[in-house]
């Protein structure tokens, strides 16, 4: 695949991963456990986001009789993510969804690679107060 020559967002990080659990309460107890803290969500909740160190981990509640057919999602941060999407676009990739704006405080769109691994492209939101 030839990429075109614009110069693309720097990737930055890999901001999270993303996890999915049958049992939330049980995946935040464990978490807790090993030091992580919640920055959002909780044992009642359908989606937790949890401190590790400079990084996240998130959980994600799926239904008991669920067998994994998702495997979790890596979420890298770049600059821009507008640009990125752009750029993925103007490549001839079809991302998973467009860029929005999430009530968690990033911006960030949805990709799946050529093995199924799906990849979320973000940044954070400024902070409105």
């Amino acid at each position: 695949m030839k990429l075109k020559s614009t110069e693309p967002p720097s990737i930055e990080s890999i901001s999270a991963v993303s996890l999915a659990t049958h049992d939330m309460a049980r995946a935040v107890r464990f978490y807790q456990m090993l030091g992580f803290t919640v920055r959002h969500g909780g044992a009642n909740a359908s989606f937790t986001s949890m401190n590790a160190g400079s990084s996240i981990v998130n959980l994600i509640a799926r239904p008991t009789n669920q067998r994994w057919s998702w495997w979790g999602r890596v979420i890298f941060y770049v600059s821009d993510v507008d640009a990125m999407y752009r750029r993925v676009v103007e490549n001839g990739l079809r991302p998973d969804t467009s860029p929005c704006d999430a009530k968690w405080g990033e911006r960030f769109f949805h990709i799946t690679d050529p093995d199924r691994h799906e990849l979320s492209i973000a940044a954070p939101l400024p902070d409105v107060g």
